[in-house]
């Protein structure tokens, strides 16, 4: 069963835990919203999910409790050894916990990622959330991701073109999954509250998910860190060509080449010059996804 507020208070204070505002430690309290996590992620007996930031594992408790088998990254080494004391010998070798940074291990190190299908279910840490996406957006993909995120960066997952919102990391997201319905969530559900609302976000991979080769991706980040340019101008600095070929495209799709990147439509970011890796860097991008479930 989920804790509690009042349990998850005790057990920190048992460990002589404080919260940690640069882990972006809130711990979920809401028994409800667990519930709803895995009710959105659909997770069935014999599952392989992946847990970011476990804490104290009140989401952690109810996945296994569900049948799944759990690979969770906890960068905390005393909320780590929690774990393997009270959680894990309750459920016989089905929750393997890694004490590691969920950056340098995104999907906490599950075997057979390209072969096996997996999902994510996490309370992510907010201060992760979008340098997390990006490593999992470089493959093997999941199946399904159902996440615990500031609402403001789900906004920004979410945004479609003509948005002030839309950027680079919409693009790369929605060119890999659908958007699910989601859930609005109140600070009330955390402790400690933050300050900020939450947003339970469900997204699941595409039959054909598109990943962009690194050196693509790193274009078309530029062209959003100078939103308010026009394509045009923006290409000519980025594309040995200046983008010549896709700039035609766009104007053949009814575009201007004086376009600003926040309006141009997903499908045509979806063309974008496929630059692939320099010598130096690996095509950790151009990874296969895997398999449909």
């Amino acid at each position: 069963m989920p804790l509690t507020a009042s349990e998850t208070r005790d057990a920190l204070a048992k460990l002589g835990v404080h919260p940690k505002h640069a882990l972006g430690q809130n711990f979920l309290i809401d028994g409800n919203i667990v519930r709803k996590s895995l009710e959105l992620a659909k997770v069935a007996p014999g599952d392989r999910v992946v847990e970011v930031g476990p804490g104290l594992g009140t989401l952690t408790r109810t996945l296994l409790e569900a049948g799944a088998e759990v690979w969770a990254v906890e960068r905390d080494a005393m909320l780590a050894r929690y774990l393997s004391e009270e959680v894990a010998p309750l459920h016989a070798g089905r929750l393997h916990l890694l004490v590691a940074d969920a950056m340098d291990h995104p999907i906490a190190d599950i075997p057979d990622p390209l072969t096996r299908p997996f999902k994510v279910v996490a309370n992510l840490p907010y201060a992760i959330s979008t340098p997390w996406m990006d490593a999992v957006l470089e493959g093997p993909l999941p199946e399904r991701l159902v996440l615990m995120l500031q609402y403001e960066a789900a906004q920004r997952y979410m945004a479609r073109p003509g948005s002030k919102l839309f950027g680079s990391i919409s693009i790369f997201l929605q060119s890999a999954f659908d958007l699910a319905p989601g859930h609005k969530v109140s600070g009330h559900c955390f402790h400690p509250r933050p300050d900020v609302d939450s947003y339970l976000f469900n997204i699941v991979r595409k039959p054909q998910p598109l990943l962009f080769p690194r050196r693509s991706k790193m274009a078309i980040r530029a062209c959003f860190q100078q939103r308010r340019k026009q394509i045009g101008t923006l290409l000519r600095g980025l594309l040995p060509d200046g983008g010549r070929a896709w700039i035609d495209s766009l104007v053949a799709a009814g575009l201007s080449p004086t376009v600003r990147p926040e309006d141009i439509p997903l499908h045509l970011w979806q063309t974008f010059p496929s630059l692939g890796a320099s010598a130096s860097e690996p095509a950790a991008d151009s990874a296969p996804a895997s398999p449909s479930a």
